[in-house]
């Protein structure tokens, strides 16, 4: 039972109602907790509760084997005496058996007790507590709630159990902090009962909610429990959406959203939807308010909805519905979705306008013309809608009892239609006939028609009525003249007191000032007309003519018919003439007039009767009379003597209604429809007001109808009476006239059908409007702190609060024009709505402004005359200030950039004023790096800003977003300055620009180098120079260097783009990648490449074959028929004999790849593949992989290219260099080749007999799959370029025809760049371990060594690493020096080895130049082998050899038929041995017919590799013959060698600086005789030798002349040059250089016999070579001198003379070599020692001062040699 709730919360009642409390009683306690020990299941616990003193409690513990086997156990009675059980036994329990053991608890006390009970069994000891409670309170609940989440000020809950565990009645009371709160909040719990407590969560604020709840229970020692309560509570986002469309007139101003329904037939309903979405993830209730409005104000807009909630991340759709009743008005209205506690206010605006028929007469007037009488004429008249909104039309005219008539008076004319209406003219009498007839449209002014005809009989023809009398009538009524008659105008106009103006019309004589104008007739509006024109109203604009009494009569009832009384009639002239009244008489009605032709005098009266003559009881009637008066005199034409006075008749009309009910007769029951507005438009006070009614009669019978006037003076009503045939209608308009702002109630009785009981009250409302205005702020605006000279602008709202249109005017005081503005100055604002101006301020110096607007607001008017005006004034108070911009990062480095590519980062503005900044920014582009100026010049900023303009607020911050898209490889540095904006100046807004911030950045391509390359394979023994010409590497390095193209660029990413087999090519870029030639069958071409990205950025490279760039198409698409080209690329594809692995990758800045190229020989010919190498971002390379695959036994020399380039050599050189022409064998027979000189003899016949080209090695031959050179000599005779073809032919093969290229070049004009080319720096160029081929076992340190430009007789030596990369095993290497004269110039230590592993092997490379200028360039290479493989191959051998000589003394006879001589037959394919027996003697034939199995052959292999063909062979024979052992196959290590040699002459001339650093081994004359020079340009000896270069007597006259000038020349030169001059001087002077030792032996000898004339022979003859001989000898012969002066100038003789022996020693090119070598010696010792890590060459010295040794001092000191 719940108890009572006291003191709880005031909560609201809809939350109250939703909140209950729930108490249930559990039917039992909860199962006992059981727990399992060595598988007796047993309760943990036993309690006892509800216990009292002195009474025994007894509760029974079970226990239960569970488990599969039987449990024995013990256990041992509970310590304390207050709880016993029988004495302990041993218990046995089977499978699932139970066993009860009484517990009895006596309690002495009144607390509670606790103890134990132990059991035993082998596996340990288990126990269960025993304890006894109090009964006390105890409440339950969870630990923590969690409620779901809620919107800020809305209201989200959850219930959760609370349970009373305890043994008493308890009483529990709630402390909930705020937000929270219980319900309910307090009460009382039974024991075992429960209450489901409800949590109300209503937050304030937004955040996370995290509160602990405290519940109090219990009644003499108060306990509580507490509960975390969790919620999370948001603010909610709501956002109006509203289709756009445009909607004319629209002004959103601040409001957000504006919802337009356009133009709008009026009476009608549109209905459109808004959406409101919710963009939070919380419920989001909210209200929909419309702005509080005046009293008279008609909604228009209408929305059912004015509050419901939002789901989260869902939507509520808001209908609004538009229903104008006013033509022409424009409606305004604002709806204010606003969210719970109105954190959120959404302002819609809904506009729309009101729009009805558009009706017009196609013509404005009818002409009959004449017709005689009797007859009829018809004529039609078009009316058309040019609106879409249906238009009720009525013509006031009863057709029945009118001359006139249509047949279709009234009707409904659709939207945008026309409609032909029929008039028919039936003229009763000889007159001229003109009636002005209405036609009223509902929702739309009247319109007039003139209908107007002439009638003539036999006897009266009156002047024919046309359309200008009708027009000189209206401008002489204007004047006054029409009430005279046309007789009497005639007369005056005669006598000179009438006159005619230019259009024809009557005037008076100019008695008045001329400057006065002339009365002209002006068409009077529609509706003032219609109102008070005089002809159908009794408020006339002009005076009437002639004019009837009563113009509207009601009978009444007349019953009983006989009795009807007439209706005088009276019809007054107030002309002055005579006038005629002719009745129009209508045939069928039950009223007439009489008489029907009537003669009333001038300004006189006449009265006529009406006659009514009903037939029929019980019925109502109603008709019009018509009657025309004119002028008597116009009834002939010959009466009138001017055509300007005629006049038209006037046209009066009568409208009557009576009924004929009896008095116990009901009248018939009218059935209509009334569309009437529920007010008058608005309009100014003391204005006129119209509005439109329309009743339509939708019965079968006649209605009649009638207004009181006089129960509603303030309203007029036209008409007031008459009749609504069946399905026909009837247009009214009425008319009020508010005299001020009250509002005012009108209620007119409309009674139809001539009963008192069929009145129906019309209420209207009808009230002026005042001008009222509104302004925002009570008329004050303020502005922020403005930066003196800038501009802030602040939009503030004024409203329209009345139901006209208002035009509004600002003026501002014109000191305070250029400091304040407002946009726009004037505007109209439509009813009830609010519109915002933009106010500018523009502060020019640093104060606080206050400033004064004034706005003007008027009815917006078409009147000439100005209408009122009302003043409003705004106040306007602003300050300027003074900033500035600083930004939080001055130099910001965005790093390296992808060219072409996009980085963002944002620069962080910041200003520290209290006036928010508008700011311009701008950059400045700074590029340095490799590019040309005037080319970069041009470039636009790669730099983009998000917005260039901006503005920061006060004391905040403001972040620019850049992006950087660098589009070159250059260093961009951006200045980035800004500016205070300043519209007014642009010009002093870019003088004041300021330093922000420097931004830089670097524009990189993804790039990578090919940084070495090996070949393994079929191409095992291509050298890598060779490779890299083949596979053009340089270039390819080169391209990779470069700029992409913007074609490159068309595809950034590998993208499958082409439709065809062969896809387009977008890059200029074109390389070949030419894998060689090797046989058929061989093994695959393997060319490993080395990818390091030496970049900064990230490379994705990709090999592209040409189905990888092909899109994935259906069949039906594919092109059926391939081209040759397309069907060798895919033989070559599907065949995959071309592969790359792997085809992509990734490359981070430093890393290095390789990249496996292959080509397999499967096909005879020459294979080609575009392959493209795309750079993601970067280049686009165009691969052309080739390869040729040829026969076995042919003979095929691989050309790289047919063209060669010789270095350019200098003019005039005497030593022209040997430059070297490479052929590759690429099949397996040798290769003999032969250079025809045929175009080389051409050439040097063209220059003088000048040998221009020399081929060294016309002939040769090229072992298989080896390189071959072709030597040359180029030696140019002018500075040009020299062009031969020369055709090598290929006994065997196909002949290639090569252009050989050559430049020479003046050293003397040209510049650094082609003088620096002939320079040949010495360096090396690493290998790379991680580039191998499979298998590879060592790797050299470096594979190419270039020793640069060295001279003759000399020596250059070089150091490489040998290294053992394989960590298991030893390998053994031996180097291969291919032609002997590499053998005889190179020299390698050590030339083999064995290498352990992880191990290196240093080994020394040394050139000895052979004599001859030339170029270097040899491939060394290193075979590797495993030691293990050679051991095995070695112990193979041993066996095969060993087997070869035991079968060679060992036979076995098979044979039993010894005794006969047969032949032995040989077995099949042993041609071979049997050949080898017949070249054998006779007993070693006899021995090999019995040969052993198997039989030992020496079975001999080609270099290649077998192809599958010999395998196969080999496979068959193997089953036959035991093969001998094949060594095992080295891996070859290429080490390319280059130099360039020169003469000593020419070395000296051009490396003078280099010359010291080399030393000369030997003399001049010890030079081989293969040294000499072998033509005529290039060896001064051979001149000599040579008869013809004796003398020039066999020369031509102008070679003569040539040799003469040239050395004129030459020689005037050097007379000439100071320079010259000067450099001999300094020869002459200078020291004896190093390179004296050039002197010959026997000069020197000379010099020294000369130098020594004065020693004696045998002393001179005799040198001693022993410098120790010599001092033991001189000690000698100072010891047995008697003279010591004798001695001591023989001492100083001596002492000369070996000085002199040492220095010719020294000279003697013998020491030298020997110094040299000893010193080369040394220093490859202590590199050896190094490489072993015996020495550390770059550890720190280490100096040990040892003392001076006695024995180390010298008393004499020699003198240095």
């Amino acid at each position: 039972m719940l108890g009572q709730a006291q003191g709880e919360p005031q909560i609201a009642a809809s939350v109250r109602k939703l909140c209950c409390g729930c108490v249930r009683k559990l039917s039992a306690r909860k199962a006992k907790k059981k727990g399992v020990f060595w598988g007796i299941e047993v309760a943990e616990t036993l309690r006892w509760h509800g216990w009292e003193l002195g009474k025994e409690m007894i509760k029974h513990l079970i226990l239960k084997n569970v488990h599969e086997k039987t449990q024995k156990l013990s256990y041992r009675c509970p310590s304390t005496r207050f709880f016993f059980t029988v004495f302990p036994q041993p218990i046995t329990l089977s499978p699932g058996m139970t066993l009860t053991l009484p517990i009895v608890f006596r309690p002495t006390e009144k607390r509670e007790y606790e103890d134990s009970i132990c059991f035993k069994k082998a596996e340990g000891e288990f126990s269960v507590t025993l304890r006894a409670t109090l009964p006390r309170p105890c409440l339950s609940s969870p630990a923590a709630v969690q409620l779901p989440i809620c919107a800020v000020h809305n209201i989200t809950e959850t219930t959760f159990p609370m349970h009373n565990t305890g043994d008493l009645v308890t009483v529990f009371a709630w402390e909930t902090p705020s937000p929270f709160y219980m319900i309910p909040d307090c009460g009382m719990l039974n024991p075992g009962a429960e209450c489901m407590v409800k949590v109300v969560f209503e937050p304030k604020v937004a955040a996370v909610y995290d509160v602990a709840a405290t519940c109090w229970f219990g009644d003499e020692e108060k306990q509580k429990r507490t509960i975390q309560l969790k919620a999370l509570a948001k603010y909610p986002y709501l956002r109006v959406s509203v289709t756009r469309e445009e909607c004319e007139g629209v002004q959103p101003g601040k409001f957000q959203d504006v919802l337009c329904f356009g133009s709008v037939p009026v009476g009608t309903t549109v209905e459109k939807c808004v959406e409101i979405f919710n963009m939070s993830v919380v419920d989001a209730p909210c209200r929909i308010e419309r702005a509080k409005d005046p009293v008279l104000r008609d909604h228009v807009f209408s929305c059912d909805v004015s509050h419901g909630v939002v789901p989260a991340n869902g939507k509520l759709v808001l209908c609004i519905r538009f229903q104008p009743q006013t033509v022409g008005e424009h409606s305004t209205d604002y709806f204010t979705i606003i969210s719970a506690g109105y954190l959120l206010q959404t302002v819609l605006k809904v506009v729309g306008s009101c729009k009805g028929p558009l009706v017009s007469l196609q013509q404005y007037s009818v002409d009959f013309n004449c017709i005689n009488l009797g007859e009829s004429l018809m004529q039609t008249l078009k009316i058309s809608n040019s609106s879409d909104v249906p238009a009720y039309y009525q013509f006031d005219i009863d057709g029945r009892g009118s001359v006139f008539s249509l047949d279709r008076p009234c009707g409904i004319l659709e939207g945008t239609t026309t409609r032909a209406l029929k008039v028919t003219f039936r003229p009763t009498q000889p007159i001229s006939y003109h009636r002005r007839v209405v036609c009223l449209v509902h929702h739309q002014e009247p319109m007039y028609i003139d209908l107007f005809g002439t009638c003539h009989s036999d006897i009266a023809k009156p002047a024919i009525l046309q359309a200008r009398h009708l027009s000189w009538y209206r401008t002489n009524m204007v004047r006054g003249l029409t009430f005279y008659p046309p007789d009497i105008l005639s007369v005056m106009l005669k006598d000179g007191k009438l006159q005619m103006d230019e259009k024809g019309a009557l005037r008076l004589p100019p008695e008045i000032p001329q400057d006065e104008p002339l009365k002209e007739y002006i068409e009077a509006n529609s509706m003032t007309e219609y109102f008070s024109g005089g002809v159908s109203s009794d408020l006339a604009s002009f005076p009437p003519h002639v004019s009837v009494s009563p113009r509207e009569y009601d009978f009444g009832c007349c019953v009983p018919l006989h009795k009807v009384e007439s209706l005088p009639l009276c019809v007054t002239n107030h002309t002055k003439g005579e006038i005629t009244v002719a009745w129009t008489p209508s045939h069928g009605s039950a009223f007439r007039v009489s008489p029907e032709i009537c003669d009333i005098p001038p300004l006189n009266s006449t009265g006529f009767r009406v006659l009514f003559q009903p037939t029929q009881l019980n019925s109502l009637y109603a008709a019009e009379l018509e009657g025309f008066a004119f002028y008597k005199v116009l009834r002939h034409y010959s009466n009138i003597e001017e055509d300007a006075t005629i006049c038209p008749s006037w046209c009066l009309t009568v409208r009557l209604r009576a009924h004929t009910y009896e008095a116990e007769w009901e009248h018939f029951i009218p059935h209509y429809i009334l569309d009437v507005p529920k007010a008058f438009p608005p309009v100014a006070p003391n204005t006129d007001t119209y509005c439109s009614m329309l009743l339509l009669n939708t019965g079968t019978s006649l209605i009649t109808f009638s207004m009181n006037q006089a129960a509603c003076p303030s309203v007029l009503v036209k008409p007031c009476s008459g009749h609504i045939i069946p399905g026909g209608h009837q247009i009214f308009f009425l008319s009020t006239h508010p005299v001020n702002t009250v509002l005012q109630q009108h209620v007119l009785p409309l009674q139809l059908n001539s009963c008192p009981a069929y009145t129906k009250e019309i209420a209207l409302q009808s009230c002026g409007e005042s001008l009222l205005l509104l302004l925002e702020g009570d008329g004050n605006l303020y502005f922020k702190p403005v930066y003196v000279g800038t501009s802030s602008t602040r939009m503030y709202t004024i409203k329209n609060c009345t139901r006209l249109p208002i035009v509004f005017t600002w003026k501002i005081h014109q000191s305070d024009s250029k400091i304040l503005s407002v946009s726009p100055t004037a505007g109209i604002l439509q009813p009830y709505e609010a519109m915002a101006q933009a106010w500018t301020f523009t502060p020019d110096k640093e104060t606080k402004y206050l400033l004064r607007a004034m706005v003007f607001a008027r009815r917006k008017s078409p009147a000439p005359v100005s209408p009122k005006r009302v003043l409003y004034a705004l106040r306007i108070v602003g300050e300027g200030m003074l900033g500035t911009i600083r930004a939080q990062k001055e130099h910001l480095d965005l790093g390296n950039v992808l060219v072409g590519d996009l980085q963002s980062c944002s620069v962080v503005l910041l200003n520290d004023g209290i006036c928010s900044l508008k700011y311009i920014l701008s950059v400045e582009q700074l590029i340095t790096g490799t590019c040309d100026a005037e080319e970069v010049r041009s470039d636009p900023l790669a730099l983009e800003l998000e917005h260039s303009r901006g503005t920061i607020p006060a004391r905040s911050k403001a972040f620019v977003r850049i992006t950087v898209r660098p589009a070159r490889r250059v260093h961009y540095t951006w200045s980035i300055k800004y500016a205070i904006c300043n519209p007014t100046d642009l010009a002093s807004t870019k003088e004041e620009q300021q330093a922000l911030c420097c931004i830089v950045a670097t524009g990189v391509y993804p790039t990578f180098c090919i940084a070495d390359a090996c070949s393994a394979g079929s191409a095992s023994r291509i050298s890598k120079l060779h490779l890299w010409r083949l596979f053009s590497l340089d270039t390819l390095n080169e391209y990779l260097e470069r700029d992409p193209a913007p074609s490159e660029l068309t595809y950034r990413v590998p993208t499958r783009h082409s439709t065809c087999l062969i896809p387009p090519v977008y890059t200029p870029l074109l390389l070949d990648f030419n894998f060689g030639a090797a046989p058929i069958g061989s093994e695959p071409t393997l060319v490993m490449l080395l990818l390091v990205n030496k970049g900064v950025v990230p490379v994705e490279w990709a090999f592209l074959f040409p189905s990888d760039q092909k899109m994935d198409m259906d069949h039906w698409a594919e092109d059926v028929e391939f081209s040759p080209h397309e069907l060798h690329q895919i033989r070559i594809q599907d065949n995959q004999l071309f592969s790359v692995f792997p085809k992509s990758g990734k490359l981070l800045p430093g890393q290095e790849e390789s990249v496996q190229l292959s080509h397999r020989h499967d096909f005879i010919g020459t294979d080609h593949l575009p392959v493209l190498l795309k750079v993601s971002y970067g280049h686009e390379i165009l691969l052309n992989f080739s390869s040729v695959t040829v026969e076995q036994d042919q003979r095929y020399i691989h050309f790289a290219s047919t063209k060669h380039l010789f270095a350019p050599i200098a003019i005039g050189t005497s030593h022209p260099p040997t430059q070297i022409y490479e052929l590759y064998n690429g099949g397996t027979m040798p290769v003999m080749f032969d250079v025809q000189l045929d175009n080389i003899v051409r050439i040097q016949e063209e220059n003088f007999q000048h040998p221009i080209f020399v081929c060294l090695t016309p002939r040769g031959e090229i072992p298989p799959g080896t390189t071959g050179h072709i030597e040359w000599i180029f030696s140019p005779l002018e500075a040009r370029k020299y062009l031969v073809d020369v055709p090598i032919h290929i006994r065997g093969g196909e002949p290639a025809l090569i252009t050989f290229q050559g430049a020479g070049y003046d050293p003397n004009t040209v510049g650094e760049t082609v003088a620096s080319s002939k320079i040949l720096p010495p360096s090396v160029f690493p290998g790379s371990t991680k580039l191998t081929v499979p298998g590879q076992a060592a790797a050299l340190s470096h594979h190419r060594i270039c020793f640069g430009n060295i001279p003759d007789c000399t020596k250059a030596s070089r150091l490489v690493f040998f290294n053992n990369i394989s960590k298991s095993k030893a390998v053994v290497f031996a180097w291969r020096i291919s032609t002997c004269k590499d053998k005889r110039m190179l020299q390698i230590a050590p030339e083999s080895g064995v290498v352990q592993p992880g191990e290196s092997m240093p080994c020394f490379i040394t050139l000895r130049p052979s004599g001859i200028a030339s170029f270097y360039s040899t491939d060394l290479v290193c075979e590797v082998y495993t030691q293990e493989s050679l051991v095995q191959y070695k112990r193979d051998l041993q066996k095969w050899e060993k087997e070869k000589e035991r079968q060679a003394v060992e036979f076995t006879i098979t044979e039993k038929d010894l005794g006969t001589k047969k032949k032995p037959k040989s077995p099949a394919g042993r041609s071979s041995d049997s050949a080898e027996t017949e070249n054998l003697p006779e007993s070693s034939a006899v021995m090999r017919k019995y040969k052993t199995l198997p039989p030992i052959k020496n079975y001999s292999m080609p270099n290649p590799p077998a192809g599958h063909f010999e395998r196969r062979l080999l496979d068959k024979e193997a089953i036959w013959v035991w093969v001998k052992p094949e060594s095992p196959k080295p891996i070859l290590l290429h080490l390319g060698v280059t130099a360039r040699s020169y003469s000593i002459e020419d070395f000296f001339s051009n490396f003078t600086s280099e010359f010291p650093k080399y030393f000369l081994s030997r003399p001049f004359s010890d030079w081989p005789l293969e040294s000499k020079f072998v033509h005529g340009s290039r060896d001064r000896d051979r001149k000599d030798m040579d008869p013809k270069w004796l003398s020039l007597a066999a020369a031509s006259k102008q070679e003569l002349q040539i040799v003469t000038g040239i050395l004129a020349d030459v020689i005037r030169d050097l007379l000439e040059n100071t320079q010259f001059h000067d450099t001999v001087r300094r020869t002459l002077d200078e020291p004896i250089p190093y390179f004296s030792q050039f002197r010959c032996a026997e000069s020197t000898e000379l010099q020294d016999r000369t130098q020594c004339s004065t020693v004696p022979s045998r002393v001179s003859a005799s040198p001693d070579l022993y410098p120790e001989k010599d001092g033991e000898v001189k000690e000698t012969r100072q010891e047995t001198s008697p003279n010591n002066d004798l001695l001591e100038s023989w001492e100083i003789f001596h002492q000369e003379q070996l000085r002199e022996q040492k220095e010719m020693l020294s000279r003697q090119p013998a020491f030298g070599n020997l110094v040299e070598l000893v010193l080369e010696n040394i220093l490859q010792n202590i590199l050896m020692e190094a490489s072993h890590g015996e020495v550390v060459l770059t550890a720190r010295p280490r100096v040990i001062a040892l003392p001076p040794s006695p024995s180390r001092r010298i008393t004499n000191p020699a003198p240095p040699p």
